[in-house]
């Protein structure tokens, strides 16, 4: 590293304390990339390919322009002159085309010319690099020798693999430019554990708890469930559902699979998605107290890395968020696949550490169907190309396997060839861990009804459909007690914080009245234990479901779930939730709805009637020849929540200070992910109730704040209607 060098081509630069100015040469970040992109790439047999996609990256650097860019730009130089356009990711894309042929656009030219904005579509590229190479870019690059790695590459598999090099560049980038300037970062990212080190500590929690568990049937059948778990650990990469009635202790039983697996395929991170932020706050808790904080990140919207108090430890936080550099990790299903099919640097940055991962999928039931086919391609593609091992687990298994066609001749579903169930059949858990028995009334009730039904039982769960229904509803019970309300009509926040009410209530027999009325997000993972448990008529897998929270610890011999149905000026929703209640009633009766065999011919009848698995048309944008390939219009459509709600901060807790300090400083990352804790997304109608109201202001462009505290109920959440007017504001 050469200090005042004005000849030097400048990839980076910066000013030591003492004044002094620290330059990295483009040659030596060019090697430095290519050494960590080769590395990466290597993982998946594609060590050549990421050396060549980093010696390449950041040739336009030699630009006469970018040079006067970053000498100005970092005050090298404040008072030079910019002769044109600094920009000078095309440059290396000219170059890998012209080296490589047009073969190799989305291979090397894509993800270099992207390697700051995003992956373009196809049909961008040759107007990027349709240019001249400038003068002073030395074109005679020593053309490296590419082996062609001998993979069984298909349509649907290399929009996968040319994203997963764009990953090991990209993040390649970032590390070797953060080593330069920010030694202090990159030295926390050092010094992980391994699987193999995290094991021990399992084994001795599952001791543990053994130890100090009753002999209750329901505790002997969760100790077999984990044998049959650690005994099927020892098999080769693949397809694997663990399909364990509620209770029957999954989350620890999947995990010591999963690392054993692991440790016997050279597999290095466990990988565990979630659909909903409550179960994840829930497992990545039980995680940090086996495993430490240290060891598991927890990466979705709601985490907060400020609430760490250790200051090293908080900023390996923040750090492991953008690329996943840890070997056990809890995300969400959105984080996952919206990350597997995005098109941005940021996103894709983690990618390449899912290779050689095993990944749980939790609630597998939960996967929208909408996008069932893509999701489902690119589990294959990850399995067969980059040593990837998928594990589904839920009380309702769906259908992922062979071929089902739905009601349209164009919509059928190719699943998965092979899943191997480990608990077999012969243990009939629906059987041995059956503590509950359904009541299906299909009499349409009002809401006063279903709250006289509820008001009969001193401990009850209500689960409905819609948060108008749980409103309405929980307004309708006798305030004795303790009663309560969830929706997302609540910040997430008050969400966590109202669920941690019900397990501690619930825990302390004191509280001889406990009545909660909630939406589906309790219904799966969340555990709690109730006696008795409401829910509102749906698809056989919710019901099912929301009957996992009654009797879970088989304190009651047999309890009851009763399965109501709201009268016909409160009818379910279109959509999901309608046809999954037609699919239920297609079935008739006289069935065992606890069989595994019952809910396949569920899903089976529900699958019948999509119109399309691919309902945004995915393949279409990413299955093609190589040089046509759609990225960024594929990522733009793949959106598993639909946008189209607005998220308005409420008053809760500390919102309005953080919304003041975004005003004052600027809406940073970490200051959106505070405030993120307390957004309620409303739809676009309830939005414009509440700015005709005057309750509504846009206090920053996008930034959407309720700034009435008499709006946000402690109890409810956010209210839509006015019931304050005649009231005091306070504000």
């Amino acid at each position: 590293m050469k200090q005042n060098d004005n000849e030097q081509i400048i990839s980076h630069i910066y000013q030591d304390h003492n004044g002094r100015w620290i330059i990295q040469s483009n040659e030596e970040h060019s090697a430095g990339v290519a050494r960590l992109a080769s590395q990466f790439a290597g993982e998946f047999g594609m060590s050549e390919w990421g050396k060549v996609l980093g010696l390449l990256h950041d040739k336009g650097k030699e630009t006469d322009t970018f040079q006067q860019y970053i000498k100005k730009e970092s005050g090298y130089d404040p008072d030079i002159k910019i002769c044109g356009k600094h920009h000078h990711a095309y440059v290396g894309g000219i170059l890998a085309q012209k080296y490589y042929g047009k073969s190799s656009c989305n291979f090397f030219v894509n993800q270099i010319v992207s390697h700051h904005t995003g992956l373009h579509d196809s049909d961008e590229i040759k107007g990027i690099i349709d240019q001249e190479i400038p003068s002073e870019v030395n074109i005679y690059h020593i053309k490296e020798k590419l082996n062609r790695p001998e993979l069984n590459v298909q349509a649907n598999d290399f929009h996968h693999l040319a994203r997963m090099l764009f990953s090991c560049l990209v993040d390649a980038d970032f590390l070797d430019t953060e080593a330069f300037m920010d030694k202090e970062s990159s030295a926390l990212r050092q010094n992980k554990d391994t699987l193999n080190d995290l094991l021990p500590l399992l084994e001795n929690k599952l001791k543990d708890l053994k130890a100090k568990a009753d002999c209750s049937e329901v505790n002997i059948i969760r100790n077999q469930i984990q044998q049959q778990c650690i005994e099927m650990a020892d098999t080769r990469t693949g397809f694997y559902s663990l399909t364990v009635p509620t209770g029957g202790g999954k989350t620890l039983s999947s995990l010591v699979w999963a690392i054993k697996h692991a440790i016997k395929n050279g597999q290095k991170r466990v990988i565990i998605a979630i659909p909903y932020t409550s179960i994840i706050v829930q497992t990545a808790s039980v995680l940090r107290s086996i495993f430490g904080e240290e060891n598991v990140l927890e990466h979705h919207s709601c985490v907060d890395p400020e609430q760490i108090k250790d200051e090293k430890l908080k900023e390996k936080m923040k750090l492991a968020t953008e690329n996943w550099g840890y070997p056990i990790i809890v995300t969400t299903n959105v984080q996952l696949f919206e990350s597997m099919f995005s098109n941005k640097p940021s996103a894709c940055r983690k990618l390449h550490n899912i290779v050689n991962s095993v990944i749980i999928l939790d609630e597998v039931q939960t996967l929208p169907m909408d996008y069932l086919q893509p999701i489902v391609d690119s589990l294959k593609t990850y399995n067969k190309l980059f040593n990837v091992s998928f594990l589904f687990t839920t009380a309702s298994q769906p259908v992922l396997s062979g071929l089902i066609e739905g009601c349209n001749p164009k919509a059928a579903f190719n699943g998965i060839d092979h899943i191997t169930e480990i608990i077999s059949d012969e243990f009939k858990l629906h059987d041995k861990l059956r503590r509950v028995r359904l009541s299906i009334n299909n009499e349409g009730k009002t809401y006063d009804e279903v709250a006289e039904m509820l008001s009969q039982h001193k401990r009850v769960l209500c689960i409905v459909n819609t948060r108008r229904d749980a409103k309405e509803i929980y307004e309708r019970l006798p305030q004795e007690g303790i009663t309560l309300h969830l929706s997302k009509m609540m910040c997430p926040d008050h969400i966590s914080e109202t669920i941690e009410r019900v397990k501690t209530t619930l825990k302390d027999n004191k509280n001889e009245i406990i009545r909660v009325v909630s939406t589906q997000l309790i219904e799966a993972g969340v555990d709690i234990d109730f006696p008795v448990v409401f829910r509102q008529e749906a698809g056989l897998d919710s019901i099912l479901q929301a009957a996992g929270r009654c009797n879970r610890e088989g304190k009651n011999s047999l309890s009851t779930t009763y399965v109501f149905s709201l009268s016909k000026e409160h009818n379910l929703p279109k959509g999901d939730i309608q046809a999954a209640n037609s699919a239920r009633l297609n079935l008739g009766n006289g069935h065992d709805w606890f069989a595994p065999e019952t809910m396949t011919s569920y899903f089976k009848q529900l699958y019948c009637r999509k119109e399309s698995f691919d309902k945004k048309d995915i393949r279409h944008y990413l299955n093609h020849p190589t040089n046509n390939l759609s990225f960024q219009t594929a990522a733009k459509e793949f959106q598993l929540i639909e946008d189209d709600g607005v998220n308005v901060v409420v008053c809760w807790k500390n919102s309005m200070e953080l919304v003041q300090q975004s005003l004052a400083n600027g809406p940073s990352y970490m200051l959106m992910k505070k405030l993120s804790k307390y957004m309620v997304n409303i739809n676009k109608t309830d939005f414009k109730i509440l700015m005709d109201m005057g309750v509504v202001n846009e206090k920053k462009e996008g930034l959407f704040v309720v700034d009435y505290k008499q709006q946000y109920d402690e109890h409810i959440g956010l209210r839509i209607d006015n019931n304050w007017a005649n009231e005091n504001i306070i504000i």
